[in-house]
């Protein structure tokens, strides 16, 4: 059974995969939607700079952003926030609008490596305490249009939620032929680092 973190533990997402992540390590924790836009927050980011920005440094700024967001209305809670980039190059690539978008989406990516930049952050009373960003490479095999066709068919619009359109731990993994990173990282959550920042804080059993 799991142990009460000493605070509350919320989490600024709704993706499945990152409460299931958490609640399978035996994290006490409450879920919070950030209500940030993230258009908004990259559109900020290009304009402040005058320089193309590095994709981990927006992984990272969606990350604060969500779990600075959710601790402003929970001063008291130590947020954790979490978000993903997509680079093919120096372009980033983000969650299909809709089926005809994510085909376009993956026949770019196919035959090609690309790389996931995975962020988490913690925040309390508004201010981000700590982030960490994560870095995965990935090769898409130069699958057939009809494997293509099936695989959008098969999997729907649940691929418009999904950054590069495809869900690595089920049937999305058929679209590759190597992947280099750490297999939390991927599906949606740097774990490992995550849970020892909250161990050196006594936010979790040590």
């Amino acid at each position: 059974m799991a142990e009460r973190p000493a605070r509350e533990l919320v989490l600024a997402s709704t993706s499945t995969f990152r409460r299931r992540m958490l609640e399978a390590a035996g994290v006490t924790f409450r879920v919070v939607p950030p209500e940030v836009d993230e258009a908004a927050i990259k559109q900020r980011l290009v304009s402040a700079s005058a320089k193309p920005v590095p994709p981990p440094a927006v992984a990272e700024a969606l990350a604060r952003a969500k779990a600075e967001a959710v601790s402003t209305r929970l001063p008291e809670a130590l947020v954790m926030g979490a978000d993903q980039v997509l680079a093919l190059g120096d372009e980033l690539l983000g969650k299909p609008k809709d089926l005809s978008d994510a085909r376009r989406q993956l026949e770019r990516l196919r035959g090609k490596t690309h790389n996931l930049f995975t962020a988490a952050a913690l925040a309390q009373g508004g201010k981000c305490l700590w982030a960490h960003v994560d870095t995965a490479t990935l090769a898409m095999r130069p699958f057939s249009d009809r494997f293509l066709e099936r695989y959008l068919a098969e999997q729907g619009e649940s691929l418009c939620r999904m950054v590069g359109a495809y869900e690595i731990e089920g049937r999305g993994i058929q679209l590759f032929e190597r992947v280099e990173g750490d297999t939390f990282a991927i599906v949606g959550l740097p774990l490992l680092p995550l849970l020892a920042e909250l161990r050196a804080r006594g936010a979790i059993a040590s």
